[in-house]
């Protein structure tokens, strides 16, 4: 067994790496940025190299200081997580030359399945089901239209390199198809260094169903079941679950042989993930292999009990499989939430800053957080903005869902926007409850967006009764302070209006052994809590039910959260006059006349000319954050008057970029 892991990766999947290898007994060496010198996986690590400054492509990315940092340390063996070298067969192969284990398959599974054209060549020499599609990369925009006319709109443009979403465009007509591509070749070639695209058929409202794979040198091969991962945004995983709720055993039982034969066709060894699109009468098709561990991979941790990153080590190290296909349990339903520094109400931009508060939900068996963060920690633009993983698990689904919205309840974020609020909805949506889901639910479902009115609905109730109850405990709190004026004493009242969501609640509240006794609308509540003044989170029974709600001042207000809403409440005297009139709406400025960035990022292209007269949907720049390349297109008819910013600028939120008449 290896004596010292490398991991070369950072974020959360280098602390989830860590904690098996420490379970093992294994020492391990951190690598970092010079943005990471105080991140968490460098906290956890034996030893720390420093490799290089901020960009991952001087430091993350950079094979030499990597082997460098190997050679520093003395470490037998490298971990390279997910991203970065991950599907790197030159990495593979630079360590194999220095004598250094690669906890990952060989150069070859490497090479043939991280290149899609390929990958898709051995699948169907394997019998495996492929997506119509032409098997070569297209050489420009005119042969990508003439492919995409021969198998007949609409079809995917998809980078022969990497993942994650990058470098993926549906094209549903000849226009569409040429700026695809170009989109397409931009994405690929920064995220990969590799700019081929080819074209295949789209499948319509499709399921994005994956087997996970172990197989180690002898040839020993089995499935661990599959995972839905169908609800995406952009191609890229938001909520990922197992086992699917789509999938009879039958079809379970053809996807996961159909895995292990292309397993076995590569010579695979370690862990993979095999992916298929499942259409509405379960055919399914190959779409890609992941050589390397996944994001998603701790639900088929928790539905088979199954340590994977523990697997591919002692694989690595030479171990055989000790189970066979027979021996792969499927226990209960496990759902996967990707929180993301993001803002949902602004069409899902990135977020960046320092987390000045973070408070995770408490783990036990039925839930697990994998983060790479801690409060005081700092979500940087140069990285991926996910913030954590909150993996739930239950007997069934619904058990699943529901441990799932209780503990996005619990997770306390501030500092930076999150996704919190739109998880929420999602867990909460009908469509998911009833595992209606596709690859377009998302894009079905929130056409326009994410707004504030898509959050499920919240009970009153439980909203007015806990402002009221934090406003009795303020009170109790100023009525004890000493040194007040005679006559002016405060004193603590029991009768209070609740301003909530529009509506005015009165309410009468008094201390109770445990809590609150609460009376409004002719009915008596009792709220059980041990909550105390300046915690943030609230945990209480309200008649019993237990919840989670969080909690804040808000200058006069109290700002809940509960259910991913944020909710100000304002808790007034019953005789103050006009109690509507302080709710000030706060009119939102005019930005008609410009074109404002989005989101901090690098402006890559600007694609107008001052005093040029320009049409709704024209392009009008494009900027680049998160590894992701979005288009700003103008949002009606009008001319140019004043370009602010230029190509090769480093952007912030709302900055400026052009104006108009």
């Amino acid at each position: 067994m290896f004596k010292k892991i490398l991991i070369a990766n950072r974020g959360e999947i280098a602390c989830r790496i860590m904690q098996t290898a420490r379970k093992m007994g294994i020492k391990t060496v951190a690598i970092c940025s010079e943005a990471d010198t105080r991140a968490l996986h460098v906290e956890m690590a034996d030893e720390t190299v420093l490799i290089g400054p901020a960009a991952a492509a001087e430091s993350y990315l950079d094979i030499k200081k990597v082997l460098a940092a190997i050679e520093k340390t003395g470490a037998d063996a490298v971990h390279p997580g997910y991203g970065f070298l991950s599907e790197n067969a030159g990495f593979a192969k630079a360590l194999k030359k220095a004598g250094v284990a690669f906890i990952g398959p060989a150069q070859r599974a490497i090479t043939v399945m991280g290149d899609k054209i390929e990958s898709k060549r051995l699948a169907v020499k394997a019998g495996v089901n492929t997506v119509p599609g032409d098997g070569d990369a297209v050489k420009d925009a005119a042969e990508a239209v003439r492919i995409a006319k021969k198998i007949g709109y609409p079809v995917m443009l998809k980078a022969s390199a990497g993942g994650g979403g990058k470098g993926m465009r549906i094209a549903r007509n000849d226009a569409e198809c040429r700026d695809g591509l170009k989109r397409a070749q931009g994405e690929a070639a920064t995220a990969f260094g590799d700019d081929r695209v080819f074209v295949e058929k789209y499948i319509e409202s499709p399921r994005h169903i994956e087997i996970q794979i172990l197989a180690d040198a002898a040839g020993n091969t089995v499935y661990l079941h599959e995972r839905e991962c169908s609800i995406q945004r952009r191609h890229q995983k938001v909520i990922e679950e197992a086992p699917s709720a789509f999938l009879d055993e039958a079809t379970r039982r053809a996807m996961g042989e159909q895995a292990v034969k292309l397993a076995k066709a590569v010579k695979y060894q370690s862990a993979g993930t095999v992916e298929f699109i499942v259409d509405g009468d379960r055919n399914f098709y190959f779409l890609e292999m992941n050589t390397r561990l996944q994001v998603e991979h701790p639900v088929t941790e928790k539905i088979t009990g199954l340590d994977l990153v523990e697997w591919m080590i002692r694989i690595a190290a030479g171990e055989t499989l000790p189970f066979g296909q027979e021996d792969i349990p499927l226990q209960g339903w496990s759902i996967e939430a990707r929180v993301y520094a993001e803002d949902p109400l602004r069409n899902f931009l990135p977020s960046s800053g320092r987390l000045t508060h973070y408070i995770p939900p408490a783990e036990d068996e039925t839930l697990r957080v994998d983060t790479g963060v801690s409060e005081g920690g700092e979500i940087s633009i140069h990285y991926d903005p996910m913030i954590a993983k909150v993996v739930s698990y239950g007997a069934t689904r619904e058990e699943a869902s529901k441990r799932m919205s209780s503990a996005l309840d619990e997770f306390y974020i501030r500092g930076v926007s999150h996704n919190i609020g739109f998880l929420a909805a999602l867990m909460a949506h009908p469509r998911f409850a009833e595992g209606r889901i596709s690859t377009d639910f998302i894009a079905e479902e929130y056409p326009d967006g994410f707004h504030a009115k898509d959050l499920a609905p919240e009970n009153p109730d439980l909203l007015v009764a806990v402002s009221a109850a934090v406003h009795r405990a303020y009170q109790e709190r100023a009525s004890m302070i000493s040194g007040q004026i005679p006559g002016r004493q405060r004193v603590v009242a029991d009768d209070w209006v609740v301003l909530l969501q529009g509506g005015s609640y009165p309410v009468h509240v008094v201390m109770a052994e445990g809590g609150y006794r609460i009376t409004m609308k002719g009915n008596t509540l009792v709220l059980e809590s041990a909550w105390k003044l300046g915690e943030p989170l609230f945990w209480g029974r309200l008649d019993g039910t237990p919840f989670c709600l969080q909690v804040e001042r808000a200058f006069i207000a109290y700002r809940l959260t509960h259910g991913g809403a944020e909710t100000d409440a304002l808790v007034m005297n019953p005789g103050a006059a006009d109690l509507q009139a302080l709710m000030l709406e706060k009119m939102p400025p005019d930005t008609s006349k410009t074109l404002l960035s989005p989101m901090p990022g690098l402006l890559v292209s600007v694609a107008v000319a001052e005093g040029q007269d320009i049409k709704s949907g024209d392009e009008l720049a494009v900027v680049e954050a998160m590894k992701m390349e979005n288009v700003l297109r103008a949002e009606r008819d009008g001319t140019v008057s004043a370009i602010k910013a230029v190509p090769g600028d480093s952007l912030s939120v709302d900055q400026v970029i052009l104006e108009f008449e």
